[in-house]
C-alpha cells in the first residue's frame, strides 16, 4: 500500500512527492514510478529523469543500468534477491541479533527490534541504494525494495521522496581524504562529524546554492579492495557481522549447514552437505532450488558471486546522497533517515594511511 504524504511543485522543483508505502510481506517490491504515473500522470512522466530516496537501510533501490539487466521483471528481481536471502539466511547467529548486547536499546525497544541482520546483509551485498536517479525512458518499473517491512513485531511503515526533473548539470567536485580503516577487514562512518566528511559535503552544496541536486560520492580510481553504501552504522554489525562476511562470505551458509548437521529434521535434506562445500557448489544448490539455471538471473549472479572478494558482493564503488530543499525556502539541505551513515568497507589494508573519495555536485534543472 502506497500513501502521498506530500506533493511540491514549487521551490525551484518541477515535481516532488513523499510516500509511505505499507509492505505486505518481509520481502516486498512496489512499483513507486506506476503509483505516481497513475496518480499525476504527465505532470510526472514528462520529465526525462527522477531521484528515488530510501530513508531506511533495510529498503532501497537498484541502480538503473542494472534493473534493466534484470529486465525491471519482479520475478528476475525475486530470484536475485532469494540468492543472498540463501546467503545470509535468517536466524543463522548474526551478533547484531543478539539484543542482550545492544546496548543502545532500551528494553522496550528489545521487546520490538526486530532481528535483521540478515537484511541489512542482504541490502549491502546485493548492492541496493538509498539514492538512484533514473531516466525516465519508458513505462518500465522502478521497484523500492523492501527486505524487512513485516516481523514478528508489525508491519512497517517506509517513506521514499520522488524528485522529477529536467536535466543535471555538474557545478563542482573535488577529492577528500579520509582516514583509512585500523584494520584489513573493518569500515569506517562518513557519517562521524570527528571526520568532517559530511561537514565539507554541506558546505560544498551550500557554496554553489543547490537547493535540489545530488551528491555523487567514488572511490578514486586507484582505490583498490574497497567499496561504499548507505547502512546503518551499528557497532556489533559492522564489527562483527559484516567483517565476518568480509572474511568469509559463506560464513553463514556454513552456520547453517553445521546446525543442520547437528540436527538432521531441522531443514531439508538437501542442505545437510554446506557444511563442506566451496563456492562454485553452494551457487549451483541454490540455482538447482531456485529452478532457474540458464536464466538472466544465473548469467547475473556467476558474475556477482565470482572470486576475488572485491566481486563476491556487488558492493559499489560510488554513492549518491540527495541534496533537497525540505523546507521550501531553498535551503540547501543532504537528508539521511533516522539509522542511515554513508559507510567506506574495506576487505584489505589501504596502501595509505588514507582513502581518496571524489566528490562531484550535480544541480537538477
Amino acid at each position: 500500500m502506497i500513501q502521498l504524504e506530500h506533493k511540491n511543485s514549487s521551490g525551484g522543483v518541477p515535481f516532488g512527492a513523499v510516500l509511505r508505502i505499507k509492505p505486505s510481506s518481509r520481502i516486498d517490491l512496489i512499483n513507486v514510478r506506476g503509483r505516481l504515473a497513475r496518480e499525476f500522470g504527465t505532470s510526472f512522466t514528462r520529465f526525462p529523469k527522477a531521484l528515488y530516496v530510501s530513508d531506511h537501510t533495510t529498503a532501497g533501490y537498484l541502480d538503473q543500468r542494472f534493473a534493466e539487466r534484470l529486465n525491471h521483471d519482479d520475478e528476475n528481481l525475486q530470484e536475485f534477491l532469494r540468492v543472498f536471502h540463501e546467503l545470509f539466511p535468517p536466524d543463522a547467529g548474526y551478533v547484531h541479533d543478539k539484543l542482550h548486547l545492544r546496548t543502545e536499546l532500551s528494553e522496550e525497544q528489545r521487546a520490538s527490534e526486530p532481528k535483521n541482520a540478515d537484511s541489512h546483509l542482504t541490502f549491502i551485498g546485493a548492492g541496493l541504494k538509498n539514492c538512484v536517479s533514473y531516466e525516465q525512458r519508458d513505462e518500465s518499473p522502478v521497484w523500492f525494495v523492501d527486505l524487512d517491512g513485516v516481523h514478528d513485531a508489525g508491519t512497517r511503515s517506509r517513506r521514499t521522496t520522488v524528485v522529477a526533473y529536467g536535466g543535471e548539470t555538474e557545478v563542482a567536485r573535488m577529492t577528500l581524504e579520509v582516514e583509512a580503516p585500523p584494520h584489513a577487514l573493518d569500515a569506517c562512518n562518513l557519517q562521524d562529524p570527528g571526520l568532517g566528511f559530511m561537514d565539507r559535503l554541506r558546505k560544498l552544496a551550500q557554496a554553489h546554492g543547490v537547493s535540489y541536486g545530488r551528491l555523487d560520492v567514488s572511490l578514486a580510481p586507484d582505490e583498490r579492495n574497497a567499496g561504499l553504501t548507505v547502512n546503518e552504522y551499528e557497532t556489533l554489525l559492522m564489527t562483527h557481522d559484516l567483517r565476518e562476511v568480509l572474511a568469509d562470505p559463506l560464513r553463514f551458509v556454513a552456520e547453517r549447514g553445521r546446525n543442520a548437521l547437528r540436527d538432521p529434521r531441522a531443514i531439508p535434506a538437501k542442505t545437510l552437505n554446506y557444511a563442506q562445500f566451496d563456492a562454485v557448489q553452494v551457487l549451483n544448490k541454490v540455482l538447482d532450488r531456485m529452478g532457474v539455471r540458464r536464466s538472466v538471473v544465473e548469467r547475473i549472479v556467476n558474475r556477482t558471486l565470482a572470486v576475488p572478494m572485491s566481486h563476491f558482493l556487488r558492493m559499489k564503488r560510488k554513492i549518491s546522497l540527495p541534496v533537497l530543499d525540505l523546507n521550501g525556502d531553498g535551503s540547501t539541505l543532504i537528508p539521511s533517515g533516522t539509522y542511515q551513515s554513508p559507510i567506506m568497507v574495506q576487505w584489505r589494508d589501504a596502501e595509505r594511511a588514507t582513502r581518496s573519495l571524489d566528490v562531484r555536485l550535480y544541480r537538477f534543472v
